[in-house]
């Protein structure tokens, strides 16, 4: 067949190859099957472009105008779903959209449209606007799931549960306590996508292949159009790179591992030898053989897929450790981990949201499982504020433990005799230890769990989320 018609001779690279390629290639290498979802920022960008060559003289107005309406009949057939891709012609979405653009309006005037423009910086362009958008949404989503933390908080401030370290019950806390422990890690995930977002939104547009424009091109006005906050000032760099990916892969995977440590905590909480919270039937499923089983299947895929969120940031850093300077075709491989990426933690942000909405909690169940061993802290407070060193008070809390194990007596109910014996610096005030509301209200320093201390930590979450 003639060079035209072969399938390196479609491309826009094409002509300087005559042999056509093996047909496996010309899968192996297309990308137009994922990353047609640029398609929109593919086409702002090309407009953009178009117009600071028209002010450069490049093309005409009429030139422009054309290629504008051209632009936006391509965008409005990706948007109606009337687009065709061409297999082995389409190669990827600027591709695609051109050779589009060219039956539309003509391909003389469309082909001047990449007038001193690469793939290399476009690609860079369309995947950093589409990014900067999602992660706006995702911001959006993490901040209505921090509103419902800190508005349960404040509603449920008064239910008492046990706290736990090791998974072993060690001291009475604030259910809304626990919640916020959480709240302020989701926080913090949120303050450090904000600074993810400024380094996404910069514009590599106008670098060309990798030593800039020929043609003087106006990047201020490309970038301001396109909504950028800056530009990438060097254009090697800003070509290769692919940080802005593996940040927002670094950042999404640390919010998972705190969806998942969180999601983790419910699952045990939900379990019925907790039963502290039930889920909703919208976020539970049952068992194909046992009629009783109500499953925190929401919870357990969102602990799953934290997994599947660690390996896309581990896998694209493995591609990137190697690499030479500039652009490497190695680089497609940031599009599809980027777009399963989002798409896994805005979903999960939202699930997580719809569960906690939803949770029913068990208050009578989260106060049978407090244990007077508890407040053996207490114990040992009690000593230490009448002058006791709380290394001898934490000895002799441990010998008021030990004895309430050996008589199989609960430690509040040890007679005042028996702890008088133990130490004679105990009065008849100990029995006063063993209050658990007094416990979490003892605990009163900024970040505590008593009352005060709660309120003050949802007052500063909520300035937090905005």
């Amino acid at each position: 067949m003639a060079s035209q018609d072969k399938p390196s001779g479609n491309m826009l690279w094409g002509g300087r190859f005559t042999g056509g390629l093996d047909p496996l290639m010309v899968h192996y290498n297309e990308s137009i099957y994922f990353d047609k979802v640029l398609y929109k920022q593919d086409i702002q960008g090309s407009i953009a472009f178009a117009r600071a060559n028209a002010k450069n003289g490049i093309i005409s107005q009429a030139e422009f105008q054309k290629l504008e309406q051209g632009l936006l009949a391509v965008q409005k057939e990706w948007e109606t779903g009337t687009f065709v891709i061409v297999p082995g012609v389409d190669e990827d979405i600027h591709t695609a959209n051109e050779r589009r653009l060219g039956e539309i309006i003509g391909k003389d005037v469309a082909g001047k449209l990449h007038t001193g423009r690469s793939r290399n910086e476009q690609i860079a362009t369309d995947m950093r606007l589409w990014l900067r958008d999602e992660l706006h949404a995702i911001e959006d989503h993490l901040r209505a799931f921090l509103r419902v933390i800190a508005a349960r908080a404040e509603q449920e401030i008064d239910v008492i549960m046990p706290g736990y370290t090791h998974l072993q019950r060690a001291q009475p806390i604030r259910w809304s306590h626990w919640m916020l422990s959480y709240g302020f890690a989701f926080a913090a995930d949120l303050e450090r996508l904000g600074e993810v977002i400024k380094r996404v939104n910069r514009s590599a547009l106008g670098c060309g292949a990798l030593a800039g424009n020929p043609f003087g091109i106006d990047r201020d006005m490309m970038a301001a159009e396109l909504g950028f906050d800056g530009l990438l000032w060097n254009s090697m760099g800003a070509v290769a790179d692919r940080d802005f990916v593996a940040e927002t892969l670094q950042w999404g995977s640390m919010l998972m591992q705190h969806i998942s440590r969180w999601a983790e905590d419910l699952i045990i909480y939900s379990t019925g030898e907790f039963g502290f919270v039930r889920l909703a039937d919208a976020y539970s499923t049952g068992s194909s053989l046992m009629p009783q089983k109500k499953n925190p299947d929401s919870l357990e895929l969102l602990r799953g897929k934290s997994g599947r969120a660690f390996g896309h940031m581990a896998g694209f850093m493995m591609t990137l450790k190697g690499l030479p300077s500039t652009y490497n075709k190695d680089l497609q491989e940031s599009v599809e981990p980027m777009l399963d990426h989002v798409k896994t933690v805005g979903d999960s942000i939202q699930i997580a949201n719809g569960v906690l909405a939803t949770l029913a909690i068990q208050p009578d169940k989260m106060q049978a499982s407090l244990d007077p061993f508890m407040l053996a802290t207490d114990l040992a407070d009690y000593l230490v504020r009448k002058g006791v060193p709380f290394r001898e008070t934490h000895h002799i809390s441990g010998r008021c433990v030990a004895l309430s194990e050996q008589t199989g007596t609960p430690m509040n109910e040890l007679s005042y005799a028996q702890l008088k014996a133990i130490d004679a610096r105990f009065d008849e005030d100990i029995a006063d230890v063993f209050d658990y509301e007094k416990s979490v209200e003892m605990r009163s320093a900024k970040g505590g769990t008593s009352k005060s201390s709660v309120l003050e930590q949802i007052k500063v979450l909520k300035a937090m989320i905005g």
